[in-house]
């Protein structure tokens, strides 16, 4: 397929100028005068250079690759048919839909998008992790540094002991049994060659851990309403999870939450603003 660059430039233009900066989580600004969102704002969005970006809306620079045209469709907020429109105007075909697949719909992204004061993230069915709150990373560190099958939480609580540590340890056993039994009942249910399949035959050979959980056949496993974590800076914190879920995509947003007045509370307060420091 060939590049229809008139027509991706046009594409989006369209939708950078139709998106608010609350739309996506940006502060509007008192001296806004541009109608939608800045070149910019898209490109931070995007992960790429403002340079890279506006050549595309000016009909110029190199055929964007898979992984940037991904990039973009998350960063504008578009919905799959949009996302593989994208793709087509841009010469590639798009990837396919469903379980399994990374582009978040842009309702999950709006509801994260307004969570900035509470720990949150989307992951996949493999517990991937897609997307973070900021006070998320505070909670649990900066997913996005993984890559293939470390970004799953559930792989590398076999494969890097770094992975339990805010985790308290009375909840090692049991979230041990939780990731054998929800990979083997995902792996059932996508079949051979699937990612859960893949995820599985790795670590069947690396984990021995993982090996006498699986040979138990247990599944049914499902993780308790509180989860307990241990912080390097605050300390325990018991939180609630609520689980709001996508089910064409097989995407999880999960919200953590503390009870108004428990101690766990005044520390989800203060980790915010040890958060925001670190951030700035």
């Amino acid at each position: 397929m060939d590049i229809d660059r008139a027509g991706l430039a046009d594409f989006l233009r369209r939708r950078r100028e139709a998106l608010q900066p609350e739309d996506v989580g940006l502060p509007r600004g008192p001296r806004r005068r541009t109608d939608g969102l800045r070149r910019e704002e898209v490109a931070l969005l995007c992960h790429m250079s403002t340079d890279y970006y506006a050549r595309l809306e000016r009909e110029r620079g190199p055929q964007p690759s898979d992984q940037m045209l991904a990039s973009i469709a998350q960063g504008l907020h578009l919905s799959l048919p949009e996302r593989d429109h994208l793709f087509r105007l841009a010469g590639h075909q798009p990837p396919p839909r469903g379980a399994g697949g990374d582009h978040i719909e842009p309702g999950l992204l709006r509801i994260l998008d307004r969570l900035d004061d509470t720990p949150a993230e989307i992951v996949t069915e493999l517990g991937e992790t897609l997307r973070q709150s900021p006070l998320g990373v505070a909670l649990t560190g900066d997913a996005s540094r993984y890559s293939g099958p470390d970004r799953s939480l559930g792989f590398r609580w076999f494969t890097d002991p770094a992975a339990r540590e805010r985790y308290a340890p009375e909840e090692h056993d049991r979230l041990s049994r939780l990731f054998a039994s929800g990979l083997r009942e995902v792996a059932t249910r996508r079949g051979p060659g699937s990612r859960a399949a893949q995820y599985t035959d790795q670590l069947l050979a690396r984990s021995t851990e993982f090996r006498t959980l699986w040979d138990r056949h247990e599944v049914g496993v499902r993780p308790d309403a509180v989860k307990r974590f241990v912080h390097p800076e605050v300390g325990r914190l018991e939180l609630n999870c609520q689980t709001l879920v996508d089910p064409d995509q097989a995407h999880l947003l999960l919200v953590y939450t503390a009870d108004p007045g428990t101690e766990s509370h005044q520390k989800l307060q203060l980790l915010a603003v040890i958060g925001a420091q670190v951030l700035r």
